[in-house]
């Protein structure tokens, strides 16, 4: 048998026992999978969502047979982490959570009995998480949102998406993202293209002549202005065409 001195506990830097000082002390203790406790508070996470855990548990958070007991979960330490915030509403921006640990954060909520639009809504510390980091990572967010129905997260996260190469788009991005949000990011582009076409087959309008300018200048200038604007069309005409 190991002593004492032997054993190491390792304990969440964010949910451990002193933490959230402003609540009584925790009353439920969370096991990662890869062996990290998180001590929680029963009535903070019902607050948030009544049915919170109530499918992997069994029972729900308040049932007196789950108190003062080490409960295991499926998942790993980063992720529990950051559904555990956002049932906290408070944001996972100090711990840096990688783009990935995010991800299957948000994905493992409805197997945890929680509804992924009640947690990341405009307002919610999450949400906003996304959107920082959307310029870094629009796609995976984007098909993210799409997943869960999450539309004004997929609508924000489009704007960094209009010079994104779609032809680049893989099978499973494409299947996880579904055809309705697919669909609408390659009407996005379209129609990028289109205001573009528009803005530059419209040359520009005459003017009164001057000494400086005079009509030959002016008709000059329009051809000019034709011939770099197809050459622009035509080169982003292409791009759009690979999609």
């Amino acid at each position: 048998d190991l002593s004492d001195s032997e054993i190491t506990i390792s304990v969440s830097t964010a949910f451990h026992p002193t933490a959230h000082s402003q609540f009584p002390p925790s009353d439920i203790s969370l096991v990662s999978k890869d062996g990290v406790l998180f001590y929680i508070h029963s009535f903070v996470i019902l607050k948030a969502n009544p049915f919170a855990f109530k499918t992997t548990l069994g029972s729900s958070l308040d049932d007196p047979r789950l108190q003062h007991t080490a409960i295991p979960v499926p998942s790993a330490s980063p992720e529990l982490n950051i559904i555990l915030l956002a049932l906290y509403d408070l944001s996972p921006a100090s711990h840096s959570p990688t783009i990935e640990h995010l991800i299957k954060a948000v994905d493992m909520m409805p197997s945890y009995s929680l509804s992924v639009q009640q947690l990341v809504h405009p307002n919610s510390p999450l949400f906003l998480h996304f959107l920082s980091i959307a310029p870094l990572h629009p796609m995976d967010i984007f098909a993210l949102a799409a997943h869960h129905g999450i539309d004004q997260l997929a609508v924000s996260t489009s704007a960094h998406l209009l010079s994104y190469p779609v032809h680049t788009i893989t099978d499973e991005q494409a299947e996880r993202m579904g055809a309705v949000y697919l669909r609408r990011l390659v009407n996005l582009r379209l129609t990028r293209f289109s205001a573009l076409k528009n803005i530059l087959l419209h040359p520009p309008l005459p003017h009164a002549p001057s000494k400086k300018c005079g009509f030959v200048d002016q008709r000059w200038l329009t051809r000019a202005w034709a011939l770099a604007s197809a050459h622009i069309v035509w080169g982003y005409f292409r791009h759009v065409s690979t999609m």
